[in-house]
């Protein structure tokens, strides 16, 4: 893992929804989009508050229209969270964002470039302290006139690379709107670089971080649904983060936004770049040993465990005593299923041995009395007290490989009704 990259810092937000910092070693934001029309007042207020509920620390909306930028005027002071105007082709609406007070405006050189309609925009967020971000997505800044000439040409810079074309041409067009910026003495700027390509990303933001010491705004644009979305946007955006590169990041899915937030703060949790909020559940994967219903086990610890735990206790959930314990080990508190009862550990204690219908219950209430105990200084995260004694495989959680042979071990059927 990597130091993290020093940039300069910027600040989104205001007294009443409280300020963001990007970039300057401040911790890397989370963000996401809204999906529905800006200009359906209410319905985009609720969208808001939800990802802002589920964690998202700033949310941009798209001003397409005029009737989209009077919104925000009644949008803003509804929600609580930084509002980003998202800006493409008409310049007016990010003057009437501003005025209508959004936090941050985002700004791509590929569709407004027109010089003097930049110096009005970048004068109007000078004037009230709003940051913009240049946006340089792949697929909004290929040269429209002379275009195989200007690739090939500007291909040239990365010859080796199997996209130079389009790194050259990133950067250009980065190089030449950040001079528009740095005439108007404006420094208030997050960069960004997206494209679908995993890798594309990872080389475009790695030679960005070496040319600039503004903040880096990571994201995968167009990176599909969650299913293939989170494996592509985590190649990417976690391994530039490993490397030290990135301040606020959005995590894109054809699907339901909360699920960006979630899985952004999940990957930043794995890389030690946010702390934890609520529990950390492991699981064990299942196998031919497994005497449980553990997927559905570990769908309902999640469920009832996530809004009740707020401290980041370690809980795992173990089908097996194979590797169970050592795997849960490190857990503050475990439980070992086994046939139709669950043994539940704490740091690596035994506290309980109950019947199947009592697992979820007992599993709440001592974590809730763990977490009662670390909030008062009688105990620490992580801190093992006794190594794990594992259950008898025959008689107290396994009913014996006869048993298992004969096909009469029995679900357990937590959270089935």
């Amino acid at each position: 893992m990597e130091p993290r990259r020093k940039t300069r810092q910027i600040l989104v937000g205001d007294d009443r929804t409280g300020r963001v910092a990007i970039g300057g070693g401040a911790p890397i934001a989370v963000q996401t989009m809204c999906a529905g029309y800006t200009h359906d007042i209410d319905a985009c207020v609720a969208e808001i508050n939800r990802y802002h509920a589920a964690g998202a620390e700033l949310v941009r909306v798209a001003v397409p229209e005029r009737k989209d930028t009077e919104a925000l005027k009644y949008i803003i002071p509804q929600v609580k969270v930084p509002i980003v105007a998202d800006v493409h082709f008409h310049y007016q609406r990010a003057l009437e964002a501003i005025e209508a007070g959004v936090h941050k405006i985002r700004l791509n050189p590929g569709n407004i470039s027109d010089r003097d309609q930049v110096n009005s925009v970048i004068d109007a967020c000078k004037e009230r302290g709003i940051p913009i971000r240049v946006g340089v997505n792949e697929g909004s800044i290929i040269e429209r006139k002379d275009k195989q000439r200007r690739m090939e040409e500007l291909g040239k810079y990365f010859a080796d690379h199997r996209s130079g074309h389009l790194l050259a041409l990133m950067i250009t067009k980065l190089e030449e709107y950040l001079d528009i910026f740095a005439a108007r003495d404006f420094h208030q700027v997050v960069l960004s670089a997206k494209s679908m390509d995993a890798a594309l990303v990872i080389d475009i933001y790695t030679e960005i971080a070496a040319r600039f010491d503004y903040p880096l705004h990571l994201g995968v644009t167009h990176a599909g649904t969650k299913d293939s979305g989170a494996i592509r946007s985590v190649v990417a955006l976690g391994s530039l983060i490993a490397n030290g590169i990135g301040d606020t990041v959005r995590i894109s899915y054809a699907s339901d936004h909360i699920d960006e937030v979630k899985d952004a703060f999940e990957m930043l949790y794995c890389l030690g770049k946010r702390e934890r909020k609520g529990i950390d559940l492991i699981a064990c994967p299942t196998c031919g040993r497994i005497q449980v219903d553990l997927f559905t086990l570990v769908k309902e610890v999640e469920r009832v465990l996530m809004p009740e735990i707020k401290l980041p206790i370690k809980v795992a959930v173990m089908g097996c005593i194979v590797n169970g314990p050592g795997e849960a080990e490190g857990a503050d508190v475990a439980v070992f299923a086994g046939d139709r009862r669950g043994i539940i550990y704490v740091q690596g204690a035994r506290v309980a041995n109950v019947p199947e219908e009592e697992i979820m219950s007992r599993l709440l209430l001592e974590c809730k009395t763990f977490e009662a105990r670390v909030l008062s200084g009688d105990a620490k995260l992580g801190e093992k007290k006794v190594d794990i004694v594992p259950p008898d495989p025959i008689g107290e959680l396994g009913s014996g490989h006869a048993k298992i042979n004969a096909g009469h071990v029995e679900q357990v059927t937590v959270g089935k009704t």
